[in-house]
């Protein structure tokens, strides 16, 4: 166990009416930042999203409210107008709020949304950021976002739009050609037609990709694949989002930096407290 009380520096006040928009990282606790653990221990509410682990909830005093307002897809799910609107209410009736959110709150987590919101009723607030999961769950699965000698570029997309289809905005062609590597949220239930819509713009079939599911977590899930077969692959592994799909030569660097899961099999095999070791 170790003292997670927060070292003896000056952190800001969440004061009464304020509401911080605070990233929680992709899921592992460990990745909380300290404005956000600072947060958890002032805040009267807390919102969370879907994704926010439950073990960093836990982080806040037992007396703290605690407010669902998750978004899955295909699932039932809070309206974004009605979680600003619950956002505005609290910080109104004095409430020091905060607003936890998976990952990164201004990496499509509609964030920028709910600050609008804030803007438009004169509520204060803060912004705190998160590892999104598109850089720390490409991390924990030994993939780096970029690498020298291999791509001075990345681009991250997002697999379907506000209505839950493949955004028709972006220039496939353009995306294919100019960007070694893609990262994209949420794309599996589109991933045959992504990943058409980048062959047909010049990516070849047989390029590394990756499909890393509950990333940062102990049951986190890689799926090495092509881009080619990528969608039978993810249909036949039986995956279920959430996940990260990346397309580019850097998931070939995994072959070598696949390291969490050499940690969780030591972890695995090592007696447990209780027990006396093997002679």
């Amino acid at each position: 166990m170790i003292d997670i009380s927060l070292p003896d520096f000056e952190f800001p006040t969440l004061e009464a009416g304020w509401v911080w928009l605070a990233g929680a990282g992709p899921g592992d606790p460990g990745l909380l930042s300290l404005h956000a653990l600072n947060g958890l221990k002032q805040a009267d509410v807390i919102v969370y999203d879907a994704l926010v682990d439950a073990r960093i909830l836990a982080l806040a005093d037992k007396t703290t409210e605690v407010i669902y307002a998750g978004k899955r897809g295909g699932k039932p799910s809070a309206k974004q107008s009605d979680i600003s609107l619950t956002l505005i209410q609290l910080a109104k009736s004095g409430k020091r709020v905060l607003r936890l959110k998976g990952g990164d709150p201004f990496v499509f987590g509609r964030g920028g949304e709910e600050a609008l919101a804030l803007v438009d009723a004169g509520i204060p607030f803060r912004i705190i950021p998160g590892v999104t999961a598109g850089v720390g769950g490409l991390a924990y699965a030994g993939i780096p976002a970029t690498h020298r000698g291999i791509n001075q570029a990345v681009t991250f997309l997002t697999g379907h739009d506000q209505n839950g289809v493949t955004p028709d905005e972006l220039d496939w062609d353009a995306l294919a050609k100019g960007s070694p590597v893609i990262v994209m949220y949420m794309a599996m239930k589109h991933i045959s037609l992504i990943s058409q819509k980048l062959m047909d713009g010049g990516r070849h079939p047989s390029e590394r990709a990756a499909v890393i599911c509950n990333a940062t977590l102990q049951d986190q899930t890689v799926l090495e694949t092509t881009l080619g077969s990528c969608a039978a692959d993810i249909t036949n592994s039986g995956l279920k989002p959430p996940a990260i799909v990346v397309v580019g030569e850097v998931v070939s660097l995994r072959d070598q930096m696949n390291w969490l899961e050499p940690v969780l099999s030591q972890s695995s095999r090592a007696p447990r407290m209780e027990e006396e070791p093997a002679l």
